[in-house]
């Protein structure tokens, strides 16, 4: 099983603290660093020094890295022009040489709409809209040298354009991520290279997974031809001194964290991990909500990592 790091800078992170976390990651063996694509914090804090935008960073970390892949859960389809978005993935894939990611979502929050003066339409709308940006991206990629890619949809009309620039990857990794129903399983089918569960219950993942098998056996895709993953939160301590820092340090109580994602001493890590990658999931995404704290990613690549080989 992969583990990946997967952070939360709209709660507070300065690009420096962020490469500061991807760097330890990097170092340490995960075998990525991905970030949230928010504009506003959430839940109490004041976010200072203020949001940074996930493409801007994902291009300095493509710079100021060297081998640790890249990406988003999720970039939010309200936020940017899917033209525009696939000439900045592309970009930001060559400048790390090939080792970007793009999970790519309908947008939620409506706050941070209202804050910075985004759109957000109703759901179904928005599902509308990124059924769309999934097609002109993946076809905008997959269109050859030379050639002009066409789309005329309901929201988006690109008419002639020269798909350009390419990714250095062929195809780049598209992740579709949630638990709805219907919809989500038939994207996830249609368009991705890997599937992600976000912070919900292994029964709820498993459910989830299954969902997405069966919308691949209705499209003829090879239902293993995706990455199955799961994204939970992480408080690791030695102890349960060390346990109830760390869960004080984001504003969470250990008995919940429990319950609800990854924490315990390396032992109880290793094991609810396993239980994920028994129903499905090759591949965790880790949420560290404090970027300060170095340790306890370095704690978890010492002695949880090797135990999920």
């Amino acid at each position: 099983m992969e583990l990946r790091i997967f952070t939360e800078p709209q709660q507070g992170a300065s690009y420096d603290d962020l490469l500061a976390m991807a760097r330890t990651a990097e170092r340490v063996g995960y075998g990525a660093f991905f970030r949230s694509d928010h504009y506003l914090v959430m839940g109490d804090g004041d976010g200072l020094p203020g949001p940074t935008d996930a493409w801007i960073t994902l291009a300095g970390l493509a710079r100021d890295t060297t081998t640790i892949r890249l990406g988003t859960l999720v970039t939010a389809a309200t936020f940017r022009l899917p033209g525009p978005l696939a000439i900045s993935v592309a970009q930001v894939d060559a400048m790390s040489g090939g080792r970007v990611e793009i999970g790519l979502g309908t947008g939620w929050f409506e706050a941070e709409h209202t804050a910075y003066g985004i759109s957000f339409p109703p759901l179904g709308e928005r599902f509308d809209r990124l059924e769309e940006q999934l097609e002109i991206l993946t076809g905008l990629w997959s269109t050859p040298a030379g050639s002009t890619f066409t789309h005329q949809g309901t929201y988006y009309s690109l008419i002639g354009s020269p798909a350009l620039p390419k990714t250095v990857q062929s195809p780049l990794p598209v992740i579709v991520g949630g638990t709805g129903a219907r919809r989500t399983p038939a994207l996830a089918a249609q368009f991705a290279a890997e599937y992600n569960v976000p912070f919900h219950s292994l029964a709820d993942t498993a459910a989830a997974f299954d969902r997405v098998r069966a919308a691949c056996a209705a499209d003829e895709r090879d239902p293993d031809s995706l990455v199955y993953s799961a994204a939970q939160v992480l408080c690791c301590g030695v102890d349960e001194a060390e346990i109830a820092r760390r869960a004080r340090a984001i504003g969470r109580e250990v008995d919940e964290l429990r319950e609800h994602g990854l924490a315990g001493t390396p032992a109880e890590v290793v094991a609810k991990a396993r239980t994920f990658g028994e129903a499905g999931a090759s591949r965790l995404y880790l949420q560290v909500l404090d970027l300060s704290d170095h340790d306890h990613v370095e704690l978890v690549a010492a002695e949880v990592m090797p135990h999920l080989v």
